[in-house]
C-alpha cells in the first residue's frame, strides 16, 4: 500500500517518453518556484552515489538482466526516496521528481517482469499529489531524441530485448511500449497531461497555473 501518512510537504513528479520536454518543464518549474521563495527540493532517476558506479559498470558491460535492471533501480529509489525525499517532504519542502516510481512501472513491465512484482517493490512510496505526465506523438519523441544524440545506448533503446537488430528501429519498438504502458497508467494514477507538443511556455504556463490551483504555495515561502 502507498504510504499516504500526512506530511507537511508536497510531492510533484514528472513523466514521460525520452525526448518529451519533461527534464526541461521541471527544471523551469524548480526556479520558478525558488524564484517565489518557495522552500523547493529537486532529484532525478538514477542519480543515487550508492549505486550510481554500479549500475554503470552493469549498463556499460551490457550484464544487467531484466530483473536485475529492475533492483537497481530500484535500489536508487530507495536510497533516494529514504535520505531525500520523505525527510524533504516531512521536512516541508515542495519535492520535484524527474521521473518517479512510474518510470519502472513502464519500463520494466516492457522489459517482462511481472507488473504486479514491480509495484510490490516499491509499494512504500507514497502517491504524488501531482504527476504530470509530459505526452506527445511517437514520431515526434524519437525524433527529437534521433536528432540531438548521434549514438543511441544499448539499454535505452532495448537492445537487450532482442527487437531488432538495429538499434533505431529497437529503441522506436521499446519506446513504443513503454508509451503503451504510461497511457493505460494514466487513467490508473490520475496523471495530469500535459500536451508537450505546444511550445514550451505554454507548457510552463500550464505547468505552473494547475500548481497554483491545487498547492497553497504561500505554505512554503520562507527562509531555506
Amino acid at each position: 500500500m502507498f504510504d499516504q501518512k500526512p506530511v507537511p510537504g508536497k510531492l510533484i513528479a514528472v513523466e514521460g517518453l525520452d525526448g518529451s520536454g519533461k527534464s526541461t518543464q521541471v527544471y523551469l518549474l524548480h526556479q520558478w518556484l525558488q524564484g517565489l521563495g518557495c522552500k523547493v527540493y529537486f532529484t532525478e532517476w538514477n542519480s543515487s552515489d550508492l549505486v550510481r558506479e554500479a549500475t554503470k559498470k552493469g549498463k556499460k558491460r551490457q550484464l544487467l538482466t531484466p530483473t536485475t535492471f529492475c533492483l537497481i533501480h530500484a535500489t536508487d529509489f530507495a536510497d533516494r526516496y529514504d535520505r531525500q525525499i520523505l525527510p524533504m517532504l516531512k521536512g516541508g519542502y515542495i519535492v520535484l521528481c524527474d521521473r518517479y516510481k512510474f518510470t519502472s512501472f513502464a519500463r520494466d513491465t516492457v522489459r517482462g517482469n511481472d507488473p504486479g512484482w514491480v509495484r510490490e517493490i516499491y509499494s512504500y512510496a507514497r502517491q504524488p499529489d501531482i504527476v504530470f505526465y509530459f505526452k506527445l506523438p511517437l514520431e515526434t519523441a524519437l525524433g527529437r531524441i534521433l536528432e540531438g544524440r548521434p549514438d543511441l545506448k544499448y539499454f535505452e533503446a532495448g537492445m537487450d530485448l532482442g527487437l531488432s537488430a538495429d538499434i533505431n528501429e529497437s529503441f522506436r519498438v521499446f519506446q513504443s511500449r513503454v508509451m503503451s504502458q504510461y497511457d493505460l497508467m494514466a487513467d490508473e494514477f490520475g496523471f495530469t497531461v500535459i500536451d508537450a507538443t505546444l511550445p514550451i511556455h505554454r507548457q510552463q504556463e500550464r505547468v505552473r497555473g494547475l500548481i497554483t490551483e491545487q498547492i497553497d504555495l504561500a505554505r512554503f515561502r520562507g527562509k531555506v
